[in-house]
């Protein structure tokens, strides 16, 4: 079985409105958390995706820098945009 990553959760962790770069917190269903980073101009991009480093990654299983992460981009904007995440994040 292939891994999915399902959102649960997104907070803005810090922002440059002026030069429109966002860094969100993203908390997955199987508990494993992740930093996005966007760029908002011309529009919403993901320019780099990283697992945050509390729990083993879900793909590799490794406790150490992975980049597995990476490999879901399309998966992670897909939902981001689609559920509206980003707004609900910037919103708050």
């Amino acid at each position: 079985m292939s891994y999915r990553p399902h959102i649960t959760n997104v907070t803005k962790a810090s922002s440059n409105d002026k030069e429109g770069l966002y860094e969100f917190i993203i908390k997955l269903a199987d508990g494993t958390e992740c930093r996005a980073f966007y760029h908002r101009f011309p529009e919403w991009k993901m320019t780099n995706i990283s697992r945050l480093l509390k729990t083993p990654c879900p793909v590799c299983r490794k406790d150490f820098i992975c980049k597995c992460m990476e490999s879901f981009t399309a998966d992670f904007e897909g939902q981001m945009l689609g559920d509206e995440w980003i707004d609900k994040a910037i919103a708050e």
